[in-house]
């Protein structure tokens, strides 16, 4: 009685049927007790041996076991104890806390009637490494449970990552409609290559969600916009561009790289359907790993837009007609970029990285914390020096997307900043030369503070007219604030703003650079700095 009781005004609540995977999904998702018990009961079934659960139920029940992971009924685990914990539970045979690398590239069948199942999607297992590895598995369910989705399909990078979440969206004659604040590989990825696979982007120059709205045609499968636009550092209105894109049958994606795995923001929280990432970055957080991820919020019915996406809804070629909506339900996409798109593809994260990028994840939030607190006290510090004629950052009063920032980004603005040196960009580069800690490479998100100049290196490629409407000037420097002590980094600013104007006034040559063991080598090869 009181399990009908619970059942019953739960459904009440929410107004939804109780029936088949639909039923499964809400206990899943649902903090109810009463109704967490289902899928738990599920789980001790296949624990048994028992294998007649369909994939989709399997899947489910992955997602229930991370969900419902909590100390009590009342407080599912916060985002400091998931990035440790989720997706793993100590090996039972070897008793292993740490998740192993499954060195391997195939998997045993228990009979050849269990790799028909398998390779027929009536079963959920391990077949071959292109597609799953449990070590890979682990960081998949991690990530979705830092992003509260319902799944995701690692990639072998986050350009990978990217070309996968469109790909599997869009065909030959489509469109996405894309900001044109973008990340430059990004761009030039929707720009260059994706039109030789008959998918065209239609770029909106801002973030305006009545700009974007306007672009959208009977042709567009996406709305794609990044947290925090690099090198701009705009902030979208999240939830507005998410009604633009829901009122037009069409998922909205969100890179949200710059959300740090979903530290700084979770945009399914806020109505995006599908959320990208350069696992790189703040995930891997040490500039040791290549790696990306999809995250499938599980929220967009493919059923209700049939028309728009026929690769959801109608038999499947690939598995002798079968339905993914119909089989699968809210983790359709999910499957589709993995036994359609990641198979084939293969751009696969090997288990090696997936265990490097697990051990970035462990330190996550410790390192979003320092980051974004060394970020907006070096961007005020700049503010304020007059060697500096401007700073971006989103953290500043005096940034346009400040407001917006405040309004999705609690817990910190990121940790990517740019300036402006007095004097233009040979000013710039001299400051970016005479750095001696502070390392001139193409990354964001490392542990350690970076430079580079966005408009000679990764908006390069891009058009003069595209790199200012990316926001990428050319006497701009981007900083990627890293976690050393503060004081540290600013006085590398300060003795290389010393430097930089000694040379401008002839008087000195720049600086050797500090080595990772301490001393000092060269900057430059001979003869290059008396030419400066």
């Amino acid at each position: 009685i009181e399990i009908d009781h619970a059942i019953a005004g739960f459904f009440d609540e929410i107004e939804v049927a109780v029936r088949g995977k639909g039923f499964l999904y809400i206990c899943c998702l649902s903090r109810s007790p009463v109704l967490q018990i289902i899928p738990l009961l599920l789980l001790k079934l296949i624990d048994c041996g028992y294998s007649f659960f369909t994939p989709a139920v399997q899947l489910l029940l992955a997602l229930a076991k991370i969900k419902t992971m909590s100390l009590s009924n009342d407080t599912p685990l916060r985002f400091e104890t998931l990035q440790l914990h989720a997706g793993y539970e100590p090996d039972p045979v070897t008793k292993s806390r740490a998740v192993p690398i499954y060195a391997t590239t195939s998997f045993t069948f228990n009979d050849s009637a269990h790799g028909a199942r398998l390779f027929g999607l009536k079963e959920f297992g391990n077949i071959y490494s292109r597609i799953m590895n449990p070590t890979v598995d682990v960081f998949e369910k991690r990530v979705a449970a830092l992003e509260g989705g319902v799944a995701a399909v690692a990639a072998s990078s986050g350009q990978a990552a990217q070309f996968m979440a469109i790909t599997a969206l869009a065909h030959a004659g489509d469109n996405i409609v894309s900001t044109s604040n973008l990340y430059g590989g990004t761009y030039n990825q929707l720009k260059v290559l994706l039109p030789r696979f008959g998918i065209k982007t239609k770029f909106v120059s801002g973030d305006k969600a009545e700009d974007l709205a306007a672009a959208i045609d009977d042709r567009t499968k996406a709305v794609y916009i990044e947290t925090i636009g690099n090198p701009r550092y705009n902030v979208p209105d999240f939830e507005a561009i998410a009604k633009v894109a829901h009122d037009n049958g069409v998922p909205l994606v969100v890179d949200n790289t710059f959300g740090a795995g979903g530290y700084f923001f979770r945009p399914i929280e806020h109505g995006a359907d599908i959320v990208v990432h350069s696992a790189t970055k703040w995930i891997g957080g040490h500039g040791t790993t290549i790696g990306g991820v999809i995250v499938d919020s599980g929220k967009f019915n493919w059923g209700q837009h049939a028309s728009q996406f026929p690769q959801f809804i109608e038999p499947s070629e690939g598995y002798h007609g079968l339905r993914m909506w119909e089989t699968f339900g809210p983790i359709t996409y999910a499957i589709v970029l993995r036994v359609e798109i990641l198979r084939d593809l293969g751009s696969t994260l090997n288990p090696f990285a997936a265990q490097q990028l697990l051990l970035g994840l462990e330190t996550l939030s410790l390192r979003a914390e320092r980051h974004a607190s060394n970020a907006i006290a070096l961007a005020r510090w700049l503010e304020k020096n007059e060697n500096v004629s401007w700073v971006s950052y989103p953290g500043l009063e005096s940034h346009p997307s400040h407001e917006t920032a405040k309004r999705y980004l609690k817990r910190g603005f990121g940790s990517v900043l740019s300036f402006g040196v007095k004097g233009g960009g040979a000013a710039g580069s001299q400051v970016v030369d005479g750095f001696k800690l502070i390392s001139n490479l193409a990354n964001v998100g490392d542990s350690k503070t970076l430079a580079i100049h966005p408009w000679s290196t990764t908006h390069q490629q891009l058009t003069e007219e595209e790199r200012i409407d990316s926001g990428a000037t050319e006497d701009s420097i981007r900083i990627s604030v890293g976690v050393e002590h503060l004081d540290d980094i600013i006085a590398d600013f300060e003795q290389s703003f010393k430097v930089a104007a000694a040379v401008r006034a002839g008087q000195a040559a720049l600086p050797d650079r500090i080595t990772e063991q301490g001393g000092v080598s060269a900057s430059r090869e001979p003869g290059l700095q008396e030419s400066v």
